[in-house]
C-alpha cells in the first residue's frame, strides 16, 4: 500500500476535512480527494462519509487510522531525527497572544534555547488566526485561550490567568468602602482602557463580579499599552495579574477590588495531533507544562 495515500488518509482523519488536510499537506483539495478515492478503491470500502461541513470516518476508516497512524508518526520521527543530525539543529515555531508569549512562553523556553533549540515566535492576538496557522503547519505549538474542538488538535491545560481590576492610585480614592454593588456605580462612571471595542477583559470581569458592563474610553490593541495607559492615569483596566504584578508592587497601579472569586481565564497548550512524536516539540511541550507550575 502506498505510504503517500496512507499519510493523506491519516491527515484527513485528524483534520476532519479535505480542505484543511490539503492545507496541512500542501496539496490541492482535488488531489487529496483523488488520493482518498484511490485508497478506498484499493480497500474496496468507504473510509469517510461526506457531509456539508467536513467528513466523518466510517468504522473501517477509524480502524485503519488506529492501526496506521502510530507507524506513520514513528516514520516521521525517524525522518525528523535524521534531518536533525544533518542540520545540527531543529527549529520550533510557536504562536500565541503577544503579551503571554513575551512574558511567559519565550522566557520559559530560554533553557532549551541555550541547549541549542532554535525558536521562531509569532505574536497573534486572534485565536482563530493562531489555530489556522497551527493547522496549516506554520506553527508547531500554540497557546490558545479556548480548547479547540475536533481531532486535528491535542490541547492540554497550561495555566489559569487571574484578572485584576486596576487603576492609578488617584482613582482608588473615589471608591466607596461599602461594598461591590455601590462600587460598581462609581466604577461605571470612570474612564475605561481596553484592547477592543467589545471589551473582552472588562466585560468578562463585570459579568462575573457586577452582572453589568461599563463603556470604554480608550482602546489600545495590546495589553501592555493598556497597562501603561492605566498606570499613567488614563482610566481603569482589567489586566492579567502576571502582567501588572510589578506595577502593583511598586504602587503605580492599585487593585480596586478583591472579589471572593476572581475571574480566571485558562490557557491551553495546543499541537497538531500526532506531532508530539517529534522530539523537539515533545520536549518543549513537557518543559512548558513544568514551567507553568510556577506561574
Amino acid at each position: 500500500m502506498d505510504l503517500t495515500l496512507l499519510r493523506t488518509f491519516v491527515t484527513v482523519h485528524r483534520a476532519g476535512s479535505f480542505t484543511r488536510a490539503a492545507a496541512l499537506l500542501g496539496l490541492s483539495q482535488p488531489a487529496v480527494t483523488s488520493q482518498i478515492r484511490t485508497l478506498e478503491r484499493q480497500l474496496g470500502r468507504p473510509l469517510f462519509l461526506r457531509q456539508a461541513r467536513g467528513v466523518t470516518p466510517t468504522t473501517v476508516g477509524d480502524e485503519l487510522a488506529h492501526r496506521a497512524a502510530p507507524h506513520l508518526d514513528a516514520l516521521v520521527e525517524i525522518a525528523g531525527t535524521a534531518q536533525d543530525e544533518r542540520d545540527g539543529l531543529r527549529t520550533l515555531h510557536v504562536a500565541g497572544p503577544p503579551e503571554f508569549t513575551s512574558a511567559r512562553l519565550l522566557p520559559a523556553l530560554a533553557p532549551l534555547i541555550v541547549q541549542g533549540l532554535s525558536v521562531r515566535a509569532s505574536l497573534l492576538s486572534s485565536a482563530e488566526e493562531t489555530l489556522d496557522g497551527l493547522a496549516a503547519g506554520r506553527h508547531d505549538l500554540a497557546v490558545a485561550t479556548a480548547r479547540p474542538r475536533g481531532g486535528l488538535f491535542t490541547a492540554t491545560p497550561l495555566c489559569d490567568e487571574e484578572h485584576v481590576l486596576v487603576a492609578a492610585p488617584r482613582w482608588a480614592a473615589r471608591l466607596p468602602p461599602s461594598g461591590l454593588r455601590e462600587g460598581a456605580v462609581v466604577l461605571e462612571q470612570l474612564p475605561v482602557v481596553e484592547v477592543h471595542e467589545s471589551l473582552p477583559f472588562v466585560a468578562r470581569y463585570w459579568a462575573a463580579v457586577f452582572e453589568s458592563k461599563p463603556a470604554a474610553t480608550v482602546i489600545a490593541p495590546d495589553l501592555r499599552a493598556v497597562q501603561a495607559s492605566a498606570a499613567s492615569g488614563a482610566g481603569l483596566a482589567v489586566l492579567p495579574r502576571y502582567l501588572c504584578e510589578d506595577d502593583l508592587a511598586r504602587g503605580r497601579l492599585v487593585a480596586l477590588l478583591d472579589p471572593p472569586v476572581p475571574p480566571l481565564r485558562t490557557y491551553f497548550l495546543v499541537v497538531r495531533t500526532g506531532t508530539l512524536a517529534l522530539p523537539h516539540i515533545a520536549r518543549a511541550h513537557e518543559w512548558l507544562l513544568r514551567a507553568a507550575g510556577d506561574w
